[in-house]
């Protein structure tokens, strides 16, 4: 057979072979970038959501108490990792839509974090005090770190933060500490003890570029900030007494630091027991303004380019949301989108807010340009929502 008859016999082969892999049904690819989950709390239901497409794919029953659930997610943002308040620790995989492993970790946990390689998953407990950490894969226990600040003395453990490497920042409620502890080998943590931050840190956050850990103290008015890019990090304090010379009213609902509020310089605080939102130069670390609002913030959270600042409220404001402009530190919008809105999540580039409306049994995806609502879906008692977007931020 001649050299030109082989080719033309292989090109024959070629695109054969090539039409016979091609027939059948296309397999049903889909990614996860533009998926979310949403806590509906009372039934102990994760229900998946799709952003893009603004809807209700599944629910996924049988994770316990989430009355004060928070999730994270995998690098690959497949799997997402429940915390439930009962300390059970659930992955769920987002695109079979079932539970993939759980855990019962403690007797009371309020949340937790992820190691920015992905490899590890901690878990912040009440009860018994401390952190203890998981492999992602196995959810095998491989780390147990007990807040033990007094002989026989366990702290309730809060504003749990992941840093650059195996690396966790938290803050002691009972302790008045916050510890830094590096899980680079889980058999032998190595934790950093800082004390005397300032009277009861109720929660905190870490700055998105992992240099600055803030957490709010409730026993007094002010914040304990530690520059972990310092050799040997130690606790400054900032916006000490900002409420100074006035009465402070009751506190019906604990705000909450993990939103990071941050434009430009500028980040955005909520007050304790205060209707304002306090602003803070953060090369200076020194209050530059203050803006009233409708009542106590809990969350104070800004869109991701940073123009605008949602916050919503504890009772007897908290069916209220109202719209910070950052370029003139204004109220430009309040909305009412239903009763007791507990959380707000941006979609990845923030044209769209989704905010939880617990008492109206109801979740609205609010356009953040012109207020108008997109859409809404029925999910019982919804209360957390969280975006796969997360999975590539620090501090989230």
């Amino acid at each position: 057979m001649k050299r030109r008859d082989c080719l033309a016999l292989l090109g024959a082969s070629s695109l054969l072979l090539a039409g016979c892999a091609s027939t059948g049904p296309a397999p049903s690819l889909v990614g996860t970038g533009d998926l979310g989950v949403v806590v509906a709390r009372s039934t102990g239901t994760l229900a998946i959501v799709n952003t893009s497409q603004r809807k209700l794919l599944a629910e996924v029953k049988g994770l316990g108490d989430l009355s004060h659930a928070s999730v994270v997610f995998s690098r690959d943002a497949r799997h997402a990792f429940v915390f439930g308040r009962d300390g059970a620790l659930t992955k769920v995989d987002l695109l079979t839509q079932r539970i993939a492993g759980r855990v019962m970790q403690a007797g009371n946990s309020i949340g937790g974090a992820i190691s920015a390689d992905g490899s590890l998953v901690v878990a912040q407990n009440y009860t018994p005090g401390g952190i203890k950490a998981f492999d992602t894969a196995t959810l095998e226990l491989v780390a147990d770190v007990p807040a033990e600040f007094e002989p026989g003395r366990l702290s309730r453990v809060v504003g749990l933060v992941d840093l650059p490497g195996r690396r966790f920042a938290y803050s002691l409620f009972d302790a008045d500490a916050i510890w830094i502890t590096d899980l680079s080998n889980p058999a032998r943590p190595v934790t950093t003890k800082l004390p005397n931050i300032g009277r009861q840190p109720y929660d905190a956050l870490v700055t998105p570029n992992g240099r600055h850990y803030i957490a709010g103290l409730f026993g007094e008015d002010g914040l304990a900030m530690v520059d972990l890019w310092e050799e040997k990090p130690q606790v400054r304090r900032i916006l000490a007494g900002y409420g100074r010379g006035q009465e402070p009213l009751p506190v019906y609902k604990m705000p909450h630091l993990r939103g990071w509020a941050v434009a430009g310089r500028r980040a955005y605080l909520p007050a304790i027991g205060r209707h304002e939102v306090l602003v803070v130069d953060t090369d200076t670390w020194q209050e530059v303004g203050r803006i009233p609002v409708a009542g106590q913030p809990v969350f104070v959270m800004a869109r991701p380019d940073g123009r605008q600042v949602w916050v919503n409220f504890s009772v007897p404001d908290y069916h209220r949301v109202q719209v910070i402009d950052t370029t003139t530190q204004k109220i430009v919008r309040t909305l009412e989108p239903g009763k007791a809105v507990l959380h707000m999540e941006f979609t990845p580039r923030g044209e769209s807010v989704w905010i939880s409306s617990r008492d109206d049994h109801r979740v609205s995806v609010i356009d953040t340009q012109t207020f108008a609502t997109q859409a809404t879906m029925t999910i019982d008692s919804p209360s957390g929502i969280f975006f796969t977007s997360r999975a590539a931020r620090v501090g989230f």
